[in-house]
């Protein structure tokens, strides 16, 4: 079997995903119609001229503008349910999907719209394709921690259908200390913990996450690989990372894929995954970020399959789901092969 057909027909978790960011320009429009919201575009080609980005600030100045078209329960289900569709199409069976409730509080939407609409598409896909799932809520790095706390006071309602927090948005200048006392409530209130780290931020915010915020998976990560230390800590733990690598080269972290350091964390040993971040203002969803980091790097068959091995090994499945997860994908390959 080749590697495209490999990618296309193994089943895969996704990681590491905003549902935010699959906001695809025709549904944009759509939506920015429906609700009689103004956007600075007159077409879907508009939309897509400016999703030029040279750094993470300049996608999120876009990103947060695609949001406003947002605003009902409905809105929620069918930018969810989109996503799903294509994961169903793309064999992935598992996703774990992060959502900024902030983006959409800050403009009068309330949390609950936010999340009904959103556990309304992921119950559906459960349903309807076999879908698992699991919602992170993710704190805005460039907010204080007060605001932060305000939006775990949602959460902690809602514990039912949320199973984790995040950290995400501008890294630069916002550590993960910053949130210390906010995710210590978090993790006492029983949500899982990740965090965005060492994607633009120096080594030390991956350190700052694993000895500050204690979470359990690392979200990005590049960086860390400048500190060896820090790498064979990392891979010594079996902590999962989660790697987007066309998000990296859109955002000019790692320019070139052919100098992706996908190849160096596994050969390090650690637990690396395929993402695919905000797919609709990065060019490709987590088929497409296997093809191209593959194409660049020359990855075996072998990698291939230790990357989508990893996705469900670094889940947050409970255990009895992810060792059938796991048999499952291992009985796919050996018929594969």
């Amino acid at each position: 079997m080749n590697l495209a057909r490999l990618i296309a027909d193994m089943p895969k978790a996704e990681l590491h995903l905003h549902i935010e960011g699959t906001l695809e320009p025709e549904l944009m429009m759509q939506l920015a119609s429906r609700n009689q919201v103004t956007l600075p575009y007159a077409t879907v080609e508009d939309i897509r001229q400016a999703y030029e980005f040279n750094c993470l600030q300049d996608f999120l100045d876009v990103y947060y503008l695609g949001m406003s078209v947002l605003l009902k329960r409905e809105d929620f289900f069918d930018l969810a349910w989109a996503y799903l569709e294509k994961m169903a199409a793309q064999n992935v069976t598992h996703v774990e999907v992060f959502f900024d409730p902030q983006g959409h509080t800050s403009r009068g939407v309330s949390f609950d719209t936010v999340l009904s609409g959103l556990t309304d598409a992921f119950d559906k896909a459960r349903r309807d394709f076999g879908i698992s799932s699991k919602l992170i809520m993710c704190f805005l790095r460039h907010l204080s921690e007060e605001e932060a706390f305000d939006t775990l006071e949602h959460a902690c309602s809602c514990k039912s259908h949320i199973h984790g927090v995040g950290l995400d948005s501008s890294e630069n200048g916002h550590p993960p200390s910053k949130f210390r006392r906010v995710f210590a409530e978090a993790r006492d209130q029983g949500f899982t913990p990740v965090a965005h780290a060492g994607e633009e931020g120096p080594p030390s915010y991956v350190t700052e996450a694993l000895d500050e915020l204690h979470i359990e998976r690392i979200d990005h990560g590049n960086r860390a690989l400048e500190d060896p230390a820090l790498v064979k800590r990392i891979a010594d733990s079996g902590m999962a990372m989660t790697v987007c690598p066309l998000s990296n080269k859109r955002l000019q972290v790692v320019p070139d894929l052919a100098d992706h350091p996908l190849r160096l964390m596994l050969n390090a040993g650690i637990c690396a995954t395929v993402n695919s971040d905000d797919p609709s203002y990065f060019g490709g969803y987590v088929n497409d970020n296997y093809l191209a980091v593959a194409d660049a790097l020359g990855l075996t068959h072998a990698e291939i399959v230790q990357l989508g091995r990893n996705s469900f090994i670094g889940s947050f499945m409970n255990d009895a789901d992810k060792r059938a997860a796991v048999a499952h994908f291992d009985d796919f390959v050996d018929k594969a092969n």
